[in-house]
């Protein structure tokens, strides 16, 4: 399967359409990279002994940061380049175990659902289920994402 799609419009997408990302190894450099846009310095993701002492015994990412490594995929994957109106949300989000320094993630996704809107004639919704896995084939986000998509 290939890692890279060309852009999609909304006609273009088809109910139980897969498709997968590239992975990535995530680093130091992710979690202060993070925390310095967030603000969220919470001394389970930004400090190394602090951390050591407590459930998972070093630093994990944060759950927003999973999300954002999640989005990020979404995109990089091509087909919703120039074709995206809007993010709208999702109608569910799991974070069933921690993205540890070092875990290689990558993506899986699948079209669920399209839907026409009533309102516009230049863009319709396209929820879209994602699965996020470690390099051990845990799952460490799940959940669907909701997109404004262009017609053509």
């Amino acid at each position: 399967m290939p890692y890279s799609y060309e852009p999609h419009y909304f006609e273009d997408f088809e109910v139980g359409e897969t498709f997968e990302s590239v992975g990535r190894t995530v680093t130091e450099s992710d979690f202060t990279m993070h925390s310095m846009f967030t603000g969220d310095w919470t001394e389970l993701h930004s400090n190394a002994e602090y951390a050591s002492e407590e459930y998972f015994g070093e630093r994990v990412a944060h759950g927003p940061m999973t999300f954002s490594l999640a989005t990020g995929f979404v995109y990089r994957c091509g087909f919703l380049e120039r074709t995206v109106v809007a993010f709208l949300g999702m109608n569910y989000m799991d974070i069933p175990a921690p993205v540890r320094m070092g875990d290689t993630i990558s993506l899986d996704l699948e079209v669920t659902e399209k839907k026409d809107l009533s309102s516009r004639d230049d863009a319709g919704i396209v929820t879209i289920d994602t699965e996020m896995t470690n390099q051990d084939d845990e799952t460490v986000f799940a959940g669907d994402m909701k997109f404004m998509v262009k017609t053509e």
